[in-house]
């Protein structure tokens, strides 16, 4: 092999790696994401500046501003629709009388369950995944409090819930299912029913591991321990309807549903606009103070689609150097059926980015035309490339890892992020392996 590429390729992992370690050290995923860029276009001998090439030539900067903002132009109403419902929802206590009633339904003894099955409807019902963690984690302390359990289990119990059976399954409104339709020409129930097959697997399995995981700690003499920086669960505030707040979430999947075939990805743009307008019709006497809610909303809509734009960024980077090709190229001709060259390089390149929405971003464009043209079903390409998106991706550096396990949760990675990587890591793993077999079996495929 060629030397460069040789030195290429140890950029790309070197890179990496890099990355990992400098989000674990707690730098900012938008200063860490431009930094193992460079170090990965250093080891390629790729330009760092435009007037250093020819005009249109690869370079360090416009490769890495290009996927920064071509991510953003796709995105970025998504995001801040999706984060200002999130808001709204939290804001007018529809989200909290939401995870109440299933607390409430099921009882302390299924504390777990409660939580996972109360992120998992916000979740399938358009709420971000980011403010779905900050929206549940009071009721998370406050449950984990009451049943004993180790706090330490509280960011892979909202994970569960959050980025795994719900975020890629058919129909969810979550944008890492809806990336593929453009490339593929398909819709969001694209394989839903091998989608459902693969989801009930693993929200059981992984709801199974996790309590495991949980009484064995717990069998250890671990316990919940109280912090004073512990948020208080308000159970004075008046909550509207648990049904009536279920309503916002039912328009999110109808609209998308109605308008997909007429305005494809920008289906969600009009659902999620529904969906705030239901939440203020349905809600808007319990609300605290809405206008502030989607200030909330926009900033950290911002500062979401900056994290997950700066790993794009890097991956626009590696995209440039020829190692990349070469490997990508390798990954994709995998033996066996090509569904597993989609998975792997899916797999792999989500888990470079640290994103699951960003991976697809940068793997389709050049994965999606090659197996269109060899006869590849759209549908299982689709529904594979969601799930396997969604396994990688939750390595240390993920920015919903850090933020949930960091910035909300207050946890230490040493104690908290293997049980998280068993429910969003090895999980989706096995799910994907079994809807590539589904598929192969022709289950799913019309």
């Amino acid at each position: 092999m060629d030397t460069s590429i040789v030195l290429g390729m140890i950029g790309l992992i070197g890179g990496l790696a890099l990355l990992i370690t400098l989000t674990l050290k707690g730098v900012n995923i938008l200063i860490g994401g431009p930094v193992a860029a460079l170090f990965v276009a250093l080891m390629s001998g790729l330009p760092l500046f435009p007037q250093l090439v020819a005009e249109g030539a690869p370079n360090f900067v416009t490769s890495y501003m290009t996927g920064f903002t071509s991510f953003i132009l796709a995105w970025y109403l998504m995001f801040l629709l999706g984060a200002v419902f999130g808001k709204v929802m939290e804001d007018s206590g529809a989200a909290d009388a939401v995870a109440k009633w299933f607390v409430e339904k099921l009882g302390m003894k299924f504390a777990v369950l409660a939580l996972v099955l109360a992120c998992a409807v916000l979740t399938y019902g358009g709420v971000s995944l980011f403010v779905v963690a900050f929206s549940v984690y009071p009721m998370a302390i406050s449950l984990f409090k009451q049943a004993d359990l180790p706090r330490r289990f509280i960011p892979a119990t909202l994970a569960l819930g959050s980025v795994t059976f719900t975020m890629t399954s058919a129909g969810s409104p979550e944008i890492q299912n809806w990336i593929p339709i453009p490339f593929l020409g398909t819709n969001q129930f694209a394989g839903w029913e091998v989608s459902l097959i693969v989801a009930a697997f693993m929200a059981v399995f992984g709801y199974w591991w996790l309590k495991k995981i949980i009484s064995k700690a717990v069998n250890k003499g671990e316990h919940f321990e109280n912090r004073e920086t512990d948020p208080t669960f308000d159970v004075t505030r008046p909550l509207p309807n648990p049904f009536l707040s279920m309503i916002p979430l039912l328009v999110v999947l109808v609209i998308s549903f109605i308008f997909h075939d007429e305005l494809k990805t920008s289906a969600l743009i009009v659902a999620l606009l529904g969906g705030i307008i239901a939440t203020f019709i349905v809600s808007w006497k319990y609300f605290k103070a809405p206008w502030e809610a989607v200030s909330a909303g926009t900033v950290g809509a911002i500062i979401a689609i900056g994290n997950t734009a700066a790993v794009v960024g890097f991956g626009g980077v590696a995209k440039a150097v020829p190692a990349f090709g070469v490997a990508v190229d390798a990954m994709a001709s995998l033996p066996g059926s090509p569904l597993i060259g989609a998975a792997v390089a899916v797999s792999v390149i989500a888990g470079m980015t640290g994103s699951a929405s960003g991976g697809q971003a940068i793997a389709l464009p050049l994965l999606a035309p090659g197996y269109m043209d060899a006869g590849v079903n759209p549908e299982a390409l689709h529904r594979v490339v969601a799930i396997s998106s969604g396994a990688l991706d939750s390595l240390p550096h993920n920015g919903y890892v850090v933020t949930t396990i960091h910035s909300i949760c207050g946890e230490k990675y040493s104690a908290a992020y293997w049980a998280v990587a068993a429910t969003t890591v090895v999980t989706p793993v096995i799910g994907v392996i079994i809807a590539i077999i589904l598929f192969s079996f022709g289950i799913g495929i019309n």
